[in-house]
């Protein structure tokens, strides 16, 4: 029997593309660095370690190259606790990879990701992906971006569901240097109103949607169980079917934001499945994200997941007490 067939079937299952990160750390522009530091990165991947860190039973699966790159994204995840067993290596097609100039006001990134194995993944992929014993599928509106045949695969996961199957989770996750916005918005609103939980940040949907604020959002997805708009750092509203509630950030010094979106999903998914209310799956969305913030990198160190899951208790006080108390529990734990 195959690895692929004889791996446990996890309950949580994050789909898309994880690359390599090559990123300038002299403190020079690429243009002189001597050297490059070597990261792994990737929106559901880090959702995946993320939920994995907090208890979740998470696998991975997407599309590497048969290559090293390949094979340190794998060994990566499977460190930090997510199960890859079935993502297939391409013998043909490299694992994608983009470049970081830290040095540059703004850090911009130049991708080489066109023609990656990530961008072969397709229908044919969908028995590996095993989705009646799943719990949770994540998704983000980056895959549908890759190639016409990861769009078409997003479209059979989230409408292809019968009765069994999982929630869908769908972070939209708007990347302009993939798609414009004129041509993104209509496929990432058709994505999002056939998900279960959908995660927008309210810039973003206002980009794509012209939604000024988060009500706009929830009106423009009446039918979606549960929206969550994030809106920076003054905090995210969870709307359900049994109301809304808004519940404001921690307020950090910000070493990097990369990262801080997946981190916020990871917290929020894994405060859905341990079965929390709608504010303390935000809180801890907001405690994830705020240890995102805090470091450099797509997936910073994190402290034990109790000392974290204990700071999202309590009561509407004791968060606000905790968001302008200098945050001291929460440095304590970096």
């Amino acid at each position: 029997m195959s690895s692929e067939h004889a791996a446990p079937v996890a309950s949580t299952l994050c789909v898309g593309e994880t690359m390599i990160q090559l990123a300038t750390s002299s403190g020079r522009p690429l243009t002189s660095a001597p050297d490059l530091d070597v990261r792994v990165a990737g929106a559901e991947a880090n959702v995946a370690v993320g939920m994995a860190h907090l208890g979740a039973d998470v696998e991975w699966f997407g599309r590497i190259g048969a290559d090293p790159f390949g094979t340190r994204v794998l060994d990566l995840l499977r460190e930090r606790g997510v199960q890859v067993d079935r993502a297939p290596a391409d013998p043909a097609l490299p694992t994608g990879l983009y470049v970081k100039d830290v040095a540059v006001p703004g850090s911009p990134v130049y991708y080489y990701r066109r023609g990656s194995a990530a961008s072969a993944l397709s229908t044919d992929d969908l028995p590996a992906l095993r989705l009646p014993d799943r719990r949770l599928c994540h998704l983000s509106g980056i895959t549908p971006a890759l190639s016409a045949s990861c769009d078409a695969l997003l479209e059979r996961i989230v409408r292809g569901r019968t009765g069994a199957g999982p929630l869908v989770s769908f972070d939209v996750n708007h990347r302009p240097g993939l798609w414009s916005a004129a041509s993104a918005a209509p496929r990432l609103l058709e994505l999002a109103r056939a998900s279960d939980v959908v995660i927008v940040g309210r810039d973003e949907a206002e980009r794509l949607w012209d939604t000024p604020d988060a009500a706009a959002v929830r009106a423009l997805l009446p039918g979606v169980p549960e929206v969550v708009v994030k809106d920076d750092d003054r905090g995210a509203t969870v709307f359900t079917g049994t109301g809304e509630v808004f519940v404001p950030a921690l307020q950090v010094d910000v070493i990097e934001p990369v990262g801080a979106g997946d981190a916020f999903a990871a917290g929020y998914l894994g405060g859905l499945l341990a079965g929390y209310d709608a504010a303390r799956r935000a809180r801890l969305g907001h405690l994830m994200a705020a240890l995102a913030l805090r470091h450099i990198g797509d997936l910073p160190p994190l402290p034990e997941a109790d000392r974290i899951r204990r700071l999202a208790e309590g009561t509407t006080d004791d968060w606000a007490a905790r968001r302008g108390s200098g945050l001291h529990e929460l440095e304590a734990l970096l």
